[in-house]
């Protein structure tokens, strides 16, 4: 386009913004007219973008190109879609370089652009490469410019071709013919996470096999976990060695994993696909924006960060009341919605927690060395801090003791990462194929008509569960996460049916109810 006998013509550059995870497909279309010289984009655009008019009129005249003196008017459609971020700034140049007749080339309708400008037309690296190209793949466009430090990003995506530049000089030599470049074809470049440290390994703990073991059928079945004991007794040891026993995280996992932390803008220059499950620690004084994601332009939280992967939360009583409970949504939803004037934003939140806490302010209630200073009124108030719905929530309760001497002395070898990993595995493969028509995956997951269905029990299993549920003053929802335990537990053991001796071992991961929580 540009000039065409006289007249000016409208132009049509295609690129992507973000809705959440996903991108939806934006046409700049610019016109150049006779008045005074103005520079107007409309189609709601927010803040960044507005300002994006003196990064381009500077980006254009730095790089040695004229720029019109004319009214320029950028209308970003459909214009009833919030437009946000800095990446439109490069077609939205290339797009008043077009109608302006300085690039004259058709081939330039078969792309589609992303980038940040700065003022010397340099192209900056972006957050949300991923998610963009991966939606302008889908509706059609293969050929992509973006950023030269985003090229690994952009080139995890499958049949897509990445043409990757440092700056708008060279992008506007290429499109004329002047300069010739070999894209990146998508999915050829991935390589592991070099910034993720290796994974620590259970093999490092002494003792703690009880412990250990509900670790494993956490891992085994997706279920949520809370330690309770004394400082000093290995809960944050034991919790940051937890990822490692999980399975290996599949292309299509390590895919939307990698999405969450582009658009998070936590991806570097080291880093292209996020090949190990994520482990996510926040500190005691986070808000729940934070937790959950939001903000005036809404992010991810440390509850998506953590997707397909591990969220801890150490001393958890420490926690602000308000910021734990809204992490019940988003653990019995797996996903996390955020509303705002402009739309509603969906991030997924499938993640395993883990909480660690003492079991009074001091520390030492119940402990047989040292001695508790705490009265029952602060045990009480310090205990109270978490909810009983946040609680139902967590399977697995279990209490941790301090390591003895003669055990740090010892010679005898526990089981490590590897044997833990292998059993998580076969239960894991168990439960695809049993689930494969029920569109979930783990136990965890079965919702209370499934339970019924895959989850039968026995006369002397509804005996022992009847009784416990009197004894310990359960809730239905504790009820039924025993029977979703067991049903973990006879799948470790390789049992098809749920036996006695797997509803017992589930309640004991339930009894602690009555130590700590009924004495609120």
């Amino acid at each position: 386009m540009g000039y065409r006998g006289g007249c000016l013509v409208l132009s049509k550059i295609y690129s992507c913004v973000l809705n959440g995870l996903d991108g939806n497909l934006i046409e700049v279309e610019v016109d150049i007219s006779n008045g005074l010289p103005a520079l107007t984009i409309v189609g709601l655009p927010d803040t960044a973008v507005k300002e994006s008019k003196e990064r381009i009129r500077a980006a254009i005249k730095n790089s040695g190109f004229e720029f019109p003196m004319k009214r320029i008017t950028i209308n970003l459609a459909p214009a009833n879609t919030k437009k946000e971020g800095t990446h439109l700034d490069l077609p939205m140049a290339l797009g008043i370089m077009d109608a302006a007749g300085q690039i004259e080339n058709e081939k330039i309708r078969d792309f589609a652009f992303i980038g940040e400008l700065s003022l010397n037309g340099k192209l900056n690296r972006i957050a949300g490469v991923l998610p963009l190209v991966i939606a302008l793949k889908n509706s059609g466009f293969r050929k992509i410019i973006l950023p030269e430090a985003n090229a690994e990003e952009g080139a995890i995506v499958q049949d897509a071709e990445i043409y990757p530049f440092s700056n708008l000089n060279d992008i506007i030599r290429y499109l004329k013919g002047e300069l010739t470049l070999s894209p990146l074809q998508g999915g050829k470049s991935i390589h592991n996470d070099k910034n993720n440290r290796d994974l620590e390994d259970f093999d490092d703990v002494v003792g703690q096999e009880s412990i250990k073991r509900a670790f494993q059928i956490a891992a085994a079945g997706g279920h949520n976990l809370l330690m309770i004991g004394p400082p000093g007794s290995g809960k944050t040891m034991l919790a940051r060695r937890f990822p490692s026993i999980l399975p290996d995280m599949t292309y299509e996992e390590a895919l939307e994993v990698t999405k969450i932390y582009s658009v998070a803008g936590l991806l570097t220059d080291q880093s292209s696909l996020i090949t190990k499950r994520p482990f996510r620690s926040p500190h005691h004084t986070i808000s729940s924006i934070a937790l959950v994601g939001g903000g005036r332009v809404p992010k991810p939280g440390e509850v998506s960060l953590a997707h397909y992967g591990v969220l801890f939360l150490d001393e958890l009583p420490e926690f602000q009341r308000n910021v734990l409970e809204v992490l019940r949504q988003p653990l019995e939803d797996e996903v996390v919605t955020i509303s705002r004037i402009n739309g509603t934003l969906t991030y997924p939140s499938k993640f395993i927690l883990v909480a660690s806490m003492n079991p009074c302010p001091c520390g030492y209630y119940g402990d047989a060395v040292h001695p508790c200073s705490c009265t029952f009124p602060q045990i009480k108030k310090y205990l109270s801090k978490i909810s009983g719905p946040l609680l139902d929530r967590i399977d697995i309760h279990v209490e941790v003791f301090p390591v003895k001497y003669t055990e740090l002395q010892g010679e005898h070898r526990t089981k490590d990462t590897e044997q833990l990993k292998i059993a998580v595995e076969h239960a894991r493969k168990i439960q695809i194929e049993r689930y494969k028509n029920e569109g979930i995956f783990f136990n965890s997951q079965l919702k209370p008509k499934l339970l019924k269905k895959y989850c039968k029990l026995g006369s002397s299993e509804k005996a022992l569960l009847e009784e416990a549920f009197h004894k310990l003053g359960l809730s239905a929802r504790a009820y039924n996460r025993i029977i979703k335990l067991s049903r973990t537990i006879a799948d470790l053991s390789g049992s098809d049916q749920i036996l006695v001796s797997h509803i017992a071992e589930a309640i004991q991961y339930r009894n602690l109810d009555k130590k700590f929580w009924n004495m609120q």
